[in-house]
């Protein structure tokens, strides 16, 4: 094929939002067998409730000593629609980060944003023994971060906006929905595991490429005001007991 790039769109029916743009063609092998891996796993989960049990996120079991479930939650999913979506959402925002960091780092990011979202969530739970999660929300979400740091002039469209969005915008949108999701326990979502992914994303990419802070200065505040909001705010976001 002779063109390098092309328009791609991913879509959440029941949220209610698409987002499109460009995406190289051509897909590191590496995402390829992280999806595949999501795929087999979640399927096996699907079908086998005793597994999906063994290898959720669930705060109690955790408490006590069971840390595996922190990262074999980031391969379960509750259902097709939650799969396709995180799987799309890692397909088209991978490879600025692979471009930008190598396949090593960009792996860094993947799972040090997954075990900063469960860690976040046992943090923000601690106090709720049977709360459980699964899904690859919070590894995912760092990588949205982590390619919008690297890449501040990506840009997106949203469903009824017929114009581009910057990137920046649905990053800093969708944390603070995550917030006030967290704090009014909106839907059957694990709104902490994506602040936690998206913090685990920004650290770990200022980390191991700190010429970002340079290169892309205001892009790096503007990321960091919602992640300093929730920390100030932190205690008002937490359940009471």
């Amino acid at each position: 094929m002779r063109i390098k790039e092309m328009n791609c769109s991913i879509m959440k029916t029941n949220i209610g939002y698409n987002f499109i743009f460009e995406k190289k063609i051509n897909m590191d092998k590496i995402v390829l067998l992280l999806i595949l891996a999501n795929v087999l796993i979640s399927m096996k989960g699907f079908k086998d409730r005793a597994f999906f049990e063994r290898y959720k996120f669930q705060v109690g079991p955790v408490l006590k000593g069971d840390k595996i479930p922190m990262l074999t939650s980031g391969f379960l999913h509750v259902d097709v629609s939650h799969l396709l979506f995180n799987m799309l959402t890692l397909y088209f925002f991978a490879d600025p980060v692979i471009d930008s960091l190598g396949v090593p780092k960009f792996l860094a990011v993947y799972f040090g944003s997954l075990l900063a979202g469960s860690l976040f969530a046992l943090s923000f739970h601690k106090k709720e023994p049977y709360y459980s999660a699964v899904g690859a929300s919070g590894a995912v979400m760092g990588v949205v971060y982590s390619a919008i740091l690297l890449n501040p002039t990506m840009s997106l469209y949203l469903f009824f906006i017929p114009i581009p969005i910057p990137a920046y915008i649905f990053g800093v949108g969708y944390l603070l929905y995550s917030m006030f999701g967290m704090k009014n326990q909106w839907g059957n979502i694990g709104h902490s595991a994506h602040i936690g992914g998206a913090i685990g994303g920004y650290l770990l990419t200022i980390i191991m490429y700190p010429s970002v802070l340079s290169e892309h200065t205001f892009m790096v505040f503007i990321l960091a005001v919602p992640i300093i909001l929730m920390f100030v705010f932190k205690d008002k976001l937490e359940k009471k007991y």
